[in-house]
């Protein structure tokens, strides 16, 4: 903490932060900094130039900072610019306007939408910036849309809406973290591609990626391996299937597939092998320096310059300058500074799952594998290289383990197993790569090499798809929250600052943090046991609500099956860490929580004429009945109508709520429906 860049990168972090929960204007931003700088100065120059050592001149110089990274936040974000498009007139009257788009990045596609990061260059004849998500119908697409493609679209502008059900995935806020507000739907005759007027660095690099593309393919790479490939040396994972993507994940070797430290690193080795003999030439290290620094970002170029690349190469960038200038005698300097200038140019990486992932790996790898290492003397080289990369690795999970669970509640317990078997191989499985790539492009690819690498990457993926089966060894549905993984990350901070120096003072320090943790515990413990609620999930063609009492929770189903991927109660389970779950059938018409009852009425439209107030109906299924009478007679104090119901339907049923005065709650629309005690 007493290096300057951690400082200024801790204070950066801390301005980011409150740029990003808090609305301020850019004239404001602007007034506050130019101030903040010229009030500065004058300190500096009329009374503490001699006495540097000034906490008031010290505090100042943070503060300064603090409100460079509320300025990089707040000047970067497109929505704070009278330019973007979410600002335009007919966009808030909901009106359609021509819309001239230009892709900017190829997103995974699902059954029916190929998805595009879309940037928003021109609504009528009004300039405009900022990025849209477009979905267009896979049977509308007659041409192939790459980056750079230019469509002239008719079509009405979305928000993204919330996820329906709580604790599921929230799209619209991992949207938002990339700036993207809103979305297209794009149908046949609904847009035109155009002539696009400009290459940009993406679209000349996706350019190459399709040749490399195309010369595998007639080399005959199909299916997973090519996909694999584009993953792996491409840095585009949009291809690889979900299944692939599960299998990766359960074997806790999901970062293979991502171009990232690991990756840069090989190569870095590679390059810096490949110029060492320019080191006998008169500045020669400094020129071997320049080519690779070159290279490497003409390779994060050409791997789409996404987030994992992007910090990967800035990393190894600086840390291949401290090699050339022999200072890597603090590595975690040199961490620091790649991202103070990462965040400092791009500011929401700090909200990128990835970037946290691989800045806490990395720090884990650099201060724990040591110790570890140093635990055990191994016999001889083969098993030394063996324990060197267990002992990375379980650094490394250290490291992550607390924000892996907390982002994706679980673990993979044969982690190690997977890094044991494929990170010996990968230098070598990298470096074929690039070389089945550049003879597949000048058409000199051997058929032999071709189908032995094919066969490689194919045997990767069954050991990894074999690893991840093991469920018995994969923890799931790990329940944790914010406050907890921070508490953890606390715990282990100082328990191996007390190994490393086993002082007294240390040891308290360590002993408060698992008190603090219990406390977390017992208090999340009281807060699970006093809680209850009635909610009404939104599942499509299908109708479940449930009532919970504190740990207990009974969930009613309308049919015996339920479809595992999109279950909402798993979900639920894993965010509120529930246990004790009863499920059973809705036979019953009339449910009670509390003093409010409630009325299911499904498709036979049948109910008892007999009943307790207040009464909240439930409609599923789409049952045919008069609402108007049903209001008049029954007099509900609300109407809730879920995912099984048909659309016309609801539109009606809305219609007749309106005219009656009566609270409408529709689940698709809103979301789920809770009443909590």
């Amino acid at each position: 903490m007493k290096f300057i860049p951690v400082q200024l990168t801790f204070f950066l972090i801390i301005g980011i932060l409150i740029g990003n929960y808090f609305q301020f204007s850019n004239v404001f931003i602007t007034q506050s900094l130019f101030g903040l700088i010229l009030f500065f100065g004058i300190i500096y120059f009329l009374i503490l130039k001699k006495k540097r050592g000034n906490s008031f001149f010290n505090s100042l110089f943070f503060v300064i900072t603090i409100f460079i990274g509320i300025a990089t936040i707040t000047f970067q974000n497109s929505k704070n610019s009278i330019n973007y498009y979410g600002n335009n007139i007919e966009i808030s009257k909901n009106e359609n306007p021509l819309i001239y788009l230009r892709i900017i990045k190829i997103l995974k596609a699902n059954k029916y939408y190929q998805k595009f990061e879309v940037a928003v260059i021109q609504l009528d004849t009004t300039k405009t910036i900022g990025k849209v998500l477009v979905n267009i119908q896979k049977d509308s697409i007659e041409a192939e849309l790459g980056i750079d493609a230019v469509l002239l679209a008719k079509a009405h502008f979305k928000t993204i809406p919330n996820p329906k059900n709580p604790y599921s995935f929230n799209y619209k806020k991992y949207l938002a973290n990339k700036q993207i507000y809103y979305q297209l739907t794009l149908y046949k005759n609904q847009y035109k591609k155009l002539t696009k007027n400009e290459i940009t660095l993406n679209g000349l690099a996706y350019s190459v990626r399709s040749k490399i593309n195309k010369s595998l393919q007639k080399k005959g790479f199909k299916n997973n391996e090519l996909a694999v490939i584009n993953a792996l040396l491409l840095g585009q994972r949009n291809t690889v299937s979900s299944d692939l993507l599960k299998s990766y994940a359960g074997a806790g070797a999901i970062h293979i597939l991502a171009v990232s430290g690991l990756h840069i690193g090989v190569l870095l080795l590679l390059l810096t092998w490949l110029f060492k003999p320019l080191h006998n030439l008169k500045n020669g290290k400094t020129y071997a320096l320049i080519i690779i620094v070159i290279l490497l970002w003409l390779y994060a170029i050409l791997a789409g310059l996404s987030a994992s690349v992007v910090r990967a190469v800035a990393m190894f960038t600086a840390i291949a300058i401290s090699l050339n200038v022999n200072r890597l005698s603090n590595i975690y300097n040199v961490l620091i500074i790649s991202m103070f200038f990462l965040l400092l140019f791009h500011p929401i990486y700090l909200f990128d799952v990835g970037f946290q992932l691989s800045y806490l790996a990395v720090f884990a790898i650099v201060w724990l594998q040591p110790k570890f290492y140093k635990l055990i003397k191994m016999p001889n080289w083969i098993f030394d290289k063996l324990w060197q990369l267990f002992t990375v690795s379980i650094a490394a999970q250290i490291g992550i383990l607390p924000l892996s669970s907390y982002y994706f509640h679980q673990f993979p317990g044969l982690f190690f197993v997977a890094n044991l078997i494929i990170i010996p191989f990968l230098g070598i499985i990298l470096i074929t790569g690039i070389l089945v790539i550049v003879l597949s492009l000048l058409n000199i690819l051997p058929e032999f090499l071709a189908k032995l690498y094919s066969f490689i990457i194919h045997f990767m993926n069954e050991i990894v798809a074999f690893i991840a089966n093991q469920h018995q060894f994969l923890i799931q549905n790990i329940s944790i929250s914010f406050a907890v993984m921070l508490c953890f990350y606390l715990f282990v901070l100082l328990f191996f600052k007390y190994v490393e120096k086993q002082k007294f003072n240390r040891l308290i320090l360590v002993f408060f943090s698992v008190i603090f943790l219990q406390i977390l515990f017992i208090y999340e413990k009281h807060k699970l046991q006093t809680v209850n609620e009635f909610i009404v999930f939104n599942k499509t063609k299908s109708s479940i609500f449930g009532i919970r009492n504190g740990e207990n929770f009974k969930v009613y189903l309308s049919t015996n099956k339920l479809n595992k991927t999109s279950n909402p109660i798993n979900s639920y389970l894993v965010g509120t860490g529930l246990k004790n779950i009863e499920i059973s059938l809705q036979k019953s018409k009339l449910y009670q929580f509390n003093t409010v009852n409630f009325l299911r009425i499904d498709s036979l439209g049948l109910y008892p004429s007999k009943f307790k107030k207040p009464l909240v109906i439930i409609l599923q299924k789409s049952p045919k009945i008069n609402l108007e009478r049903l209001l008049i007679t029954l007099k509900p104090t609300t109407i809730i109508v879920d995912g099984s119901n048909y659309k016309s339907y609801v539109v009606n049923w809305k219609k007749t709520c309106i005219k009656y005065k009566t609270p409408f709650y529709n689940t698709m629309q809103k979301g789920v429906f809770k009443i909590i005690n």
